[in-house]
């Protein structure tokens, strides 16, 4: 989208005014608070305004005052019970005289950094007025300010007009509002900031406040230290490799955090191995990535004795260096505390920009291909961490979780970037399976994060007392569709919500997260609550990313109502794949990356993932989706409650209807002519469609599943095929 150069007034940025028309108009702001209000009717200097606004509902005093003032034209409509005819009528005739209509949407309950304040039902409700829509997105750089950022002053805002849309209806107002968002979000100079440079301000604003603490020896650090260690064994790394890259091959815990830190510091980019990877695949990603030196641990080399190691000259074992440098790390702790963070920097030789600059190398993990190195840049991650830090809006206070492998896009963002920038103490722990450990470790430090998959989510469900979890007041799960099942599992045995949220490694990772909606107790009469949780979705996306939805085969444009592949575009959005231009050329267009999977957007902006476009078979012309079958056949097979995932629907190619499904199963039983037949019944009951129904049955001894959690779909269709179907 092409922008006019940005007009100041004042504390606010205009973009693309000259979309205001000439003639009249109906202005939808995504939000319009007093402030906004009157910077909108001077930007608007001199055109005859109509305020359309809802009986009954709450308006700020200061706004009400304002409306009853003398020549200010208040155009009222009854919420409950409108005469849609007789304002359809009122607002045509005010556009037809060149009046310019603005909806003021009434006092509102929103989660921090909500895309509007206008709910799904009052658009629609606006576009059968039938008149020209001009979409108006106001950003409040306050509200999704930079968590290293001094807060903006008060009233500093974007305010960015869309185009005119003659016709217009819902999800066309909310693709434009989406865009308008991404481009002001976009734009916020802070994103150019180098990731290591934010580390160290993260690191020295948050030092004495915030910990590390390693779950596997109870072993606390805190944030200050970290930096000092960090600082000291990024000077090793510098003398070991001259590479640009350094592998690191470490669990979740404190020396992985160290370790990812000074490889930042040391100027260069860390690539976290994933040490659970096949031979083929640790080989390639070595390859790929250049290395020739990596940071791990005695310990977990010992432990890890199946996976290639490199000779012992190219691995720092960090146990061995740090204990070796007390004085020198004593000496950082004091010099980091006495000298500000960008003449930190500057004596470290890190740049204050870092842009569009390669900051990290993770490699996809290959549940239905080979591992593709995903280049993100300082940019990418500033990004997201901005994102996500506004939406989950956590403080000092609050403590996370992190037990997913570094080496996952989860793991590295939001259990390292995020906290240290946001100064939210961090409780680490190896093995995401061990989850009655990690429910103690909950308990005793008192977390109020829980980052996890489904399939770890499982795990709790059995020999984990209850009480152990009281501390957390969010728990979040992604990296693969989160079954009812589980979900109403869990809250029914630990009395939380789990809220399901969605991101890839390419968008670095997260784009969309349900949140708990707002308590509207002691809410003024008539104050909307937006909600911003929705079962079944992946919830809303985060600020300053876009969406549209496209026909999966041919690509023509979908409205965002419509099943299609999902598209982003945002600053948190991937540039394309390491050595790889024409993989990179398959999934973006124009700036928008092509996810690969499936869905659909609702009238209040929540997400509905319907599966990977690989997690899909096309039977007789028709796409079936794996994962909903799956819902179904948990539930006619009753294994709500188990804690392991014992089923798995493949497609494989069929003569007659192009592909056929093949349900996996860990079950024990019988003869499988009359297991799937019986199974065919049970599922006709339930109301699925025949096509649906998986053809063959083959009886594994379990379910392949990534280190990530993610069903491994490349495994899965090799045990179909090795049964002969």
């Amino acid at each position: 989208m092409s922008h006019a150069a940005p007009k100041k007034l004042r504390n606010i940025t205009i973009l693309d005014q000259q979309n205001v028309p000439p003639n009249g108009v109906l202005i939808i702001p995504s939000h319009l608070g007093y402030l906004d209000l009157l910077q909108l009717e001077r930007i608007l200097d001199g055109r005859p305004l109509v305020y359309l606004v809802a009986q009954g509902a709450a308006y700020s005093p200061e706004q009400k005052a304002h409306f009853d003032q003398d020549g200010v034209h208040v155009q009222e409509f009854t919420p409950a019970n409108p005469n849609i005819e007789g304002l359809r009528k009122e607002i045509q005739d005010a556009v037809k005289k060149g009046s310019i209509v603005i909806y003021v949407p009434p006092l509102a309950l929103a989660q921090h950094a909500a895309l509007t304040t206008v709910s799904g039902s009052r658009l629609d409700f606006l576009m059968q007025l039938r008149v020209p829509v001009l979409p108006l997105y106001i950003l409040d750089t306050a509200e999704v300010a930079m968590p290293i950022e001094s807060r903006p002053p008060e009233g500093d805002s974007v305010f960015a007009f869309g185009k005119v849309m003659a016709q217009a209806d819902g999800p066309s107002f909310q693709e434009s509002l989406m865009q308008l968002g991404e481009a002001c979000f976009s734009g916020k100079p802070a994103l150019d900031i180098n990731l290591a440079f934010a580390l160290i301000r993260g690191l020295k604003k948050h030092g004495s406040k915030a910990w590390v603490i390693d779950g596997k020896d109870d072993l606390t650090l805190r944030f200050d230290k970290i930096l000092a260690s960090a600082i000291v064994l990024a000077a090793h790394v510098r003398s070991a490799t001259k590479k640009p890259r350094v592998g690191i091959i470490l669990p979740p815990g404190i020396l992985g955090v160290i370790a990812n830190v000074a490889v930042m510091l040391a100027g260069k980019v860390p690539v976290n191995v994933n040490y659970t990877a096949g031979r083929a695949s640790v080989e390639s990603a070595i390859k790929q990535g250049d290395l020739d030196h990596y940071l791990t641990a005695d310990l977990f080399v010992r432990k890890m004795q199946t996976f290639p190691w490199p000779p012992n000259r190219q691995l720092t074992f960090i146990e061995r260096i740090l204990p070796n440098k007390k004085s020198a790390i004593a000496r950082w702790l004091i010099i980091s505390k006495l000298l500000p963070a960008s003449v930190l920097a500057t004596m470290l030789g890190v740049p204050k920009r870092g842009g569009n600059t390669e900051a990290l190398l993770l490699f996809t993990s290959g549940s239905s291909g080979d591992p593709k190195g995903v280049v993100l840049t300082h940019r990418n991650l500033m990004a997201n961490v901005c994102q996500f830090g506004s939406r989950l809006n956590l403080g000092t206070s609050d403590r996370i979780l992190g037990s997913l492998p570094l080496f996952h896009s989860f793991g590295s963002t939001v259990t390292i970037w995020y906290p240290i920038i946001q100064g939210v103490s961090l409780v680490t722990y190896t093995n995401p399976i061990e989850t009655k450990k990690l429910a103690e470790l909950i308990h005793k430090h008192h977390a109020t994060v829980l980052i996890a998959t489904p399939t770890f989510l499982r795990g709790y469900l059995k020999g984990v007392n209850p009480e152990w979890l009281a501390s957390l007041k969010l728990v979040v799960t992604g990296a693969e569709k989160l079954p009812r099942t589980v979900a109403d599992a869990f809250e029914s045995r630990f009395g939380k919500k789990v809220m399901e949220g969605y991101g890839l490694t390419e968008t670095s990772p997260v784009s969309n997260v349900n949140l708990h909606d707002p308590d509207a107790a002691g809410s003024p009469a008539g104050t909307e609550v937006m909600p911003s949780h929705r079962v079944g979705s992946v919830g809303q996306v985060l600020p300053g990313l876009s969406v549209r939805i496209t026909d999966p085969d041919t690509d023509a444009p979908r409205t965002l109502h419509q099943s299609g592949m999902i598209w982003f575009k945002g600053a948190n959005v991937f540039e394309g794949y390491l050595k790889n231009p024409r993989k990179t050329e398959e999934v973006i267009k124009n700036g928008w990356f092509r996810t690969g999977d499936i869905g659909r957007m609702d009238a209040d902006g929540f997400l509905f993932i319907e599966g990977r476009l690989s997690r899909f078979s096309k039977i007789g012309g028709e796409m079936v989706p794996h994962e909903t079958v799956e819902e179904s056949l948990v539930k006619a097979l009753n294994l709500e409650g188990e804690s392991t995932r014992r089923i798995a629907v493949i497609g494989v190619p069929d003569i007659e209807k192009g592909e056929a499904l093949v349900l996996l199963t860990t079950i024990p039983g019988g003869s499988v002519q009359q297991e799937i037949l019986d199974l065919r019944y049970k599922l006709l009951d339930r109301g699925m469609q025949p096509l649906w129904i998986p053809k063959k049955l083959v009886r594994v001894v379990e379910i392949p599943i990534l280190s990530s959690g993610k069903l491994d779909v490349k495994a899965c269709e090799k045990l179909a095929k090795t049964a002969g179907w």
